[in-house]
C-alpha cells in the first residue's frame, strides 16, 4: 500500500510546477533565506494536493534514500534540523531592563535630582534602593531562566534513516542524530517514535499519530498515504491552510507521536522551516500583564503628586516667607517622602520570595517574577480538558448488547480481540482503547485469555476496525472470528435488516451525544482452515453489542476545580475535542458545562458577543488555536485577569493573549518558552497553589502601597502646613532622610508578612481608584494627628521659636512620625489575623523597633548631632493621648473600609 516506483529518483522536478508543492514541500534553494517559504505561499487548501511520487521528484530524492554525499551537501545549504536556539538574556541588559519598572524610574530621577541640589544622602540613598532593586530582580529572572533552561529538550534524538554509500548501493538503515536529517532523506517511524520533521508518508500500516501538541485533539489521528492526486476539501479552506495540512492524512509533522502502527516516510521540512517551528513567532509579544497596567496606573497617580510638591512648597515659601531657592532641598526632601522609595524592593523580595517558596515546595518555575502577582490577581482560567481535566487515556464506561442492556459478554469478546490482536499482529504496544478493554475485563475476572489465538488482522485506518480469530476450548474444527471497530465498519459487515441497522446506529447515537466514543463488537463461527485469515472473511457476522468509552478524570481535578471556584476563580475549557464529550467531563467532574459553544458559532459572532459569550459560557468545543487566542483576548478586553494552561504548539497564539501564560514542564519546548510559569506536571492542584502564593506576595504588596502611601501623605500635608505656619523649617533635610530610612527598614518587614485570610479567597488587583480613594481618607487622619502633635509641642514648649524650641519640635515631630508609622503598620494591615491564625510577626517586631528609635534617638548624641534635643515629660503625655485617639480612628475608619470592601 503507497509504495513508489524505484526509478522516481531519476526523474527531474521539471515535470512537476514547484508552486503546486509549496504547501508540504520547501524548495532547497531558498530553504534558509529570509522569512520561511511556507508563510508567503499561496494557501495550500486550494491547491490540488501533490502524490508521492511528485514530492519525491521535487526534492530529488526516492524510496532508497539519498548518498550521504547529496546529504551532507544538503546540511551544509539548509542547515541542521534543530529549533531555533534559544538565547540567555545578559546580565547588564537584565539589570538596564529593570529600570523599565516605573517607581524605579522615578526614584532614579528624584536621586539625580537630589544629588544636582547638592542633598547628597538622599541621594546616595535613593540611588542605592534602585541599585538593590534592579540586583534583586535581574538575579531572580536569572535563576528562572538556569532552571527552565534546565528543562530544555530535544524533540527526538535519533531517527532510522535510509541513506546509500553510492549510485548502485543498496540503502541502508541508520540510527543517526535528528539533527542531521535534510530535507529528501527517506525515513522509518514505529509506534512510539517522535515525529523528527515534517515527513510525507510513503507506505504505513496502521499508522495513527498523536497530534495533540499541534491541534489540541486527544485522540490518535489515523494516517495513511495518498498516491492520487486529491483536492483538500472545502472545511479545510474555511479554516485556512494550517488546519488543512493537519488534517492532510499523507502528512505527518514534527512534534507529533507515533501512537500505533509503523510507516516510511520522506522528510519534506526540516528546522526552522517546520510547521513547528513557524507556529512560534519568537517576536510576537504580549500586551501590558494585570500587572503592568495595576502598577503604570499607581505610579502616573504618584508622579503627578511628585511633580507638583517640590513647586508648591517652594512658592508657599516664597509668598509667606520669603524664602527662595534655598527651600529647595527640602521641597525636594518632601517629593522624597510622599515617594514609596521602597516599593521596587518590596515588590522584587515579595515575589522573589514567593517564587522560591513555589519552587522549593511545589516546583513550579516563575520566569518572569511579576507574572506571580498576575497569578494573584487572576480570575478567569482557561485550560485545555486533556491532561487536565481528563487523563490522555479512555477507561470503559458500560458494554451493551443490542437492546441496550448491560452485557459483560460483551466486554468479554472485545477482550478476546484485543488480546489476540495484540499478540498476533506483533503490534509493540496495545492500542489506547484496546489497554482500556483489558483493564476492565481483568477486573470483570472472567476467563478472556483462555482461547487460543490462530490468526489477527490488526486495526487499518482504511477498514476502520480489527479482527482476532481464536480456537474456543472444547470446540474442535471451528475458529470463531471476533470484530471490533467503529461502529458503521461493524455493521456494514453484520448479517442485519437495514431497519435494525438503523434501529442500532440510533442506540449508539444516544451515548455518542452524552459524550462516550463506542467501538462495536461482532462475531462469526467458521470452520478451521490451515490458511490465512484475510479482511474479505469480515463479513456476514453476528452483532453481539456496544463498549462505550469515556475519558479517564484526572484524580486531582475535582477537588482543585472546588478550590479554584472558592478563590473566586473562574474556569473555561477550551478545547479541540467533541462537544459531547468534552460536557461529559465537565458533568463528571462537577462543572456545570451550561451551554457549550463550538467554534462554528464563534466564528459567525461579533468581538463583542465573542466577549458576552466567553463571560457566559464554560466549554468551547472544536476549538482552533486562533478560536482560543480569540476567547481569552476577549475574555481580557472584558477587564478579566485571564491565565491559561497550555502545553503545545497549539496553545501558543492563547498563551500570547493572556496576562500570564502557564505550561507543564513537559510542554513542547517552544510553549516552554513563551510561559511565564512551568509547572511540575500538568495539574489544576499545582495551579491553586501558585495563585494561592501570587495572592500571598500581591496582598503583601497592596498593603504596603496602601499603608505607606496613607502614611506618606499625611506627613506631607502636614509639612506642607507646618512650613507655612513656623518661622523655621519642620524637619531638616537631614532629619527627612533619617526618619525615611527607618521607615524604609522597617518596611522590609511586608515582603515576609502573613496576609489575612480573606486576602486569598479573591484575586488580588492593584486597582488606581480605590488606592487613591484609601490613601485620602487614611492620610486626612494621619494629617490630623500631625496637626494635633504640632498643638502638643506648642504646650509643652510654651510656644518656643528660639533655637532650642526648633530643636525639641523637630525631636517632637520626628518621635511622633515614628509611633504613628509604627500604629499604621500594625493597625491597617489588611485583616486582623494571617492566614493560618498567626499574627504578623514580622510587621510586630519591626513596629516595636521604630517606636524604640523614635523614642531614644532624640537623646542620644546622634540626634543632637541631627539637630535633636530632650523633651519634657508633659509632651510624652499628651502625645499618648493624641495617639490613642488616632488608633481609635484608624480601628474605626477600617472597620468601615473592610466592611464596603467585603460587599464589593
Amino acid at each position: 500500500m503507497g509504495s513508489v516506483p524505484e526509478g522516481s529518483a531519476a526523474a527531474g522536478p521539471g515535470s512537476t510546477d514547484p508552486d503546486e508543492l509549496s504547501a508540504v514541500v520547501l524548495p532547497l534553494a531558498g530553504a534558509r533565506a529570509g522569512t520561511r517559504a511556507t508563510a508567503a505561499r499561496p494557501s495550500a487548501a486550494a491547491r490540488t494536493a501533490p502524490t508521492a511520487l511528485q514530492v519525491l521528484r521535487s526534492l530529488d530524492s526516492g524510496p532508497r534514500g539519498l548518498l550521504d554525499e547529496e546529504a551532507g551537501d544538503r546540511l551544509a545549504r539548509c542547515g541542521e534540523n534543530v529549533l531555533p536556539a534559544w538565547r540567555p538574556v545578559s546580565w547588564p541588559r537584565r539589570f538596564l531592563r529593570s529600570l523599565r519598572d516605573p517607581f524605579t524610574s522615578v526614584l532614579l530621577c528624584l536621586g539625580l535630582v537630589s544629588a544636582a541640589v547638592a542633598s547628597w544622602g538622599t541621594a546616595c540613598v535613593t540611588l542605592v534602593l534602585v541599585v538593590v532593586s534592579c540586583l534583586l530582580r535581574s538575579a531572580e529572572e536569572h535563576r528562572a531562566d538556569r532552571s527552565t533552561a534546565a528543562l530544555r529538550a530535544l524533540v527526538a534524538t535519533t531517527a532510522t534513516v535510509l541513506r546509500r554509500t553510492g549510485p548502485d548501493a543498496a540503502s541502508q538503515a541508520r540510527e543517526l542524530p535528528v539533527a542531521e536529517l535534510v530535507p529528501g532523506d527517506v525515513i522509518r517511524l514505529a509506534a512510539g517514535d517522535l515525529v523528527p520533521a515534517d515527513v510525507r508518508l510513503l507506505r504505513a500500516s496502521g499508522l495513527t499519530v498523536h497530534q495533540a501538541a499541534l491541534t489540541g485533539e486527544s485522540v490518535p489521528v489515523a494516517k495513511h498515504p495518498v498516491d492520487a492526486p486529491s483536492r483538500p476539501r472545502a472545511a479545510d479552506a474555511a479554516h485556512g491552510s494550517r488546519e488543512g495540512l493537519f488534517a492532510r492524512p499523507e502528512l505527518c509533522f514534527q512534534g507529533s507521536s507515533v501512537a500505533s502502527g509503523s510507516a516510511t516516510a520522506v522528510v519534506t521540512a526540516t528546522g526552522a522551516d517546520t510547521r513547528f517551528a513557524a507556529a512560534y513567532d519568537g517576536s510576537a509579544r504580549r500586551g501590558d500583564s494585570a500587572f503592568d497596567r495595576s502598577v503604570h496606573g499607581i505610579s502616573w497617580t504618584l508622579i503627578r503628586f511628585m511633580l507638583l510638591t517640590p513647586p508648591l512648597v517652594l512658592m508657599a515659601n516664597a509668598a509667606l516667607r520669603g524664602r527662595g531657592l534655598e527651600t529647595l532641598p527640602f521641597a525636594v526632601a518632601v517629593a522624597v517622602g510622599l515617594t514609596p522609595e521602597m516599593l521596587p524592593v518590596i515588590v522584587t523580595t515579595a515575589l522573589a520570595r514567593g517564587a522560591s517558596l513555589l519552587a522549593r515546595d511545589h516546583r513550579v518555575i516563575v520566569k518572569r517574577l511579576p507574572a506571580l502577582h498576575d497569578l494573584g490577581a487572576v480570575d478567569v482560567l482557561c485550560v485545555d480538558k486533556t491532561g487536565t481535566l481528563t487523563q490522555d487515556r479512555p477507561v470503559v464506561e458500560h458494554a451493551l448488547d443490542a437492546a441496550g442492556r448491560e452485557a459483560p459478554e460483551v466486554l468479554h469478546w472485545a477482550a478476546v480481540n484485543a488480546l489476540w490482536t495484540l499478540e498476533l499482529a506483533d503490534l509493540p504496544a496495545p492500542d489506547a482503547l484496546d489497554e482500556a478493554v483489558l483493564d476492565a475485563a481483568e477486573e470483570q475476572d472472567d476467563h478472556w485469555s483462555a482461547y487460543e489465538g490462530v490468526a489477527a488482522l490488526p486495526f487499518d485506518p482504511v477498514r476502520r476496525l480489527a479482527t482476532a480469530v481464536v480456537r474456543r476450548p472444547g470446540r474442535l474444527g471451528v475458529h470463531t472470528l471476533v470484530t471490533k471497530g467503529s461502529v458503521e465498519a461493524v455493521l456494514e459487515r453484520c448479517a442485519l435488516e437495514e431497519t435494525e441497522r438503523s434501529r442500532l446506529r440510533a442506540l449508539a447515537a444516544r451515548d455518542a451525544a452524552g459524550g462516550l466514543r463506542l467501538l462495536a463488537v461482532a462475531r462469526a463461527d467458521r470452520p478451521a482452515r490451515p490458511h490465512a485469515y484475510a479482511a474479505s472473511d469480515e463479513r456476514g457476522l453476528t452483532f453481539l453489542g456496544f463498549v462505550a468509552f469515556r475519558d479517564a478524570l484526572t484524580p486531582s481535578a475535582s477537588d482543585a476545580l472546588d478550590a479554584l471556584r472558592g478563590r473566586g476563580v473562574a474556569v473555561k475549557v477550551l478545547t479541540g475535542d467533541d462537544p459531547g464529550t468534552v460536557a461529559r467531563a465537565c458533568r463528571d467532574l462537577g462543572l456545570d458545562p451550561g451551554e457549550v459553544v463550538t467554534a462554528e458559532r464563534l466564528d459567525v459572532l461579533s468581538d463583542r458577543e465573542v466577549a458576552e459569550t466567553a463571560d457566559r459560557a464554560t466549554v468551547f468545543a472544536r476549538c482552533t488555536p486562533e478560536h482560543k487566542a480569540r476567547v481569552v483576548s476577549a475574555l481580557r478586553s472584558a477587564g478579566r485577569t485571564t491565565g491559561f494552561l497550555g502545553d503545545g504548539v497549539n496553545d501558543l497564539p492563547a498563551m500570547h493573549a493572556a496576562d500570564v501564560a502557564i505550561c507543564p514542564r513537559d510542554a513542547v519546548d517552544v510553549a516552554r518558552e513563551t510561559a511565564d510559569v512551568v509547572l511540575a506536571a500538568k495539574d489544576l492542584a499545582a495551579i491553586d497553589d501558585a495563585i494561592t502564593a501570587g495572592r500571598h506576595s500581591s496582598g503583601n504588596i497592596a498593603t504596603y502601597l496602601r499603608i505607606t502611601l496613607s502614611s506618606n501623605l499625611g506627613n506631607v500635608i502636614a509639612m506642607l502646613a507646618a512650613g507655612l505656619m513656623l518661622p523655621f523649617l519642620p524637619m531638616l533635610p537631614a532629619q527627612v532622610l533619617v526618619q525615611n530610612l527607618c521607615f524604609d527598614v522597617a518596611q522590609l518587614a511586608f515582603a515576609f508578612d502573613r496576609p489575612a485570610s480573606e486576602v486569598l479567597r479573591r484575586p488580588t488587583v492593584l486597582r488606581p481608584r480605590d488606592f487613591l480613594r484609601f490613601i485620602t481618607g487614611f492620610g486626612l487622619i494621619n494629617a490630623t494627628a500631625d496637626l494635633a502633635t504640632f498643638a502638643v509641642l506648642a504646650v509643652a514648649l510654651h510656644g518656643s521659636a528660639t533655637s532650642g524650641g526648633q530643636e525639641a519640635f523637630h525631636s517632637g515631630w520626628f518621635t511622633e512620625n515614628l509611633l504613628t508609622q509604627a500604629l499604621v503598620m500594625l493597625l491597617l494591615r489588611t485583616g486582623g489575623r494571617a492566614a493560618g491564625g498567626r499574627g504578623g510577626g514580622p510587621l510586630r517586631m519591626a513596629a516595636c523597633a521604630l517606636s524604640v528609635v523614635g523614642l531614644l534617638l532624640p537623646l542620644t548624641g546622634l540626634g543632637a548631632l541631627l539637630g535633636m534635643s530632650a523633651l519634657p515629660p508633659l509632651y510624652y503625655v499628651l502625645l499618648a493621648s493624641v495617639l490613642t485617639l488616632y488608633a481609635a480612628a484608624l480601628r474605626a475608619a477600617r472597620t468601615r473600609y473592610e466592611r464596603k470592601w467585603n460587599r464589593s
